[in-house]
């Protein structure tokens, strides 16, 4: 699992990287607006924004939420696996011949 570290952007790190991108008047007069109601310039509040929604997309694609029921039946399956079918011992034996080990 990837794990991030929650630093922000004012954090003593040196900024050295760059992003370059264009957008229309209307998005970035809006980014300017909001950038000024916190007392930011834009490029941090925008460097900020992007970071925040950067770890909550992470976070929300590493992390699986189940309801009790179905966490049951998870670890239930995970203690007590189905014995492998037919189709499924065709498959490994299919994977055997076509990929080589390196």
């Amino acid at each position: 699992m990837l794990t991030i570290p929650d630093n922000t952007p004012e954090s003593r790190d040196r900024n050295t990287a760059r992003f370059n991108f264009r957008t229309t008047e209307r998005i970035k007069q809006t980014v300017e607006h909001a950038a000024a109601m916190l007392g930011q310039d834009t490029s941090t509040f925008a460097v900020t924004a992007a970071y925040e929604r950067a770890i909550e997309t992470i976070r929300s694609q590493e992390v699986t939420h189940l309801k009790p029921e179905d966490h049951q039946a998870f670890f239930e399956a995970l203690e007590h696996p189905a014995e492998p079918t037919d189709k499924l011992r065709h498959a490994f034996s299919q994977h055997k011949e076509k990929v080589s080990k390196r």
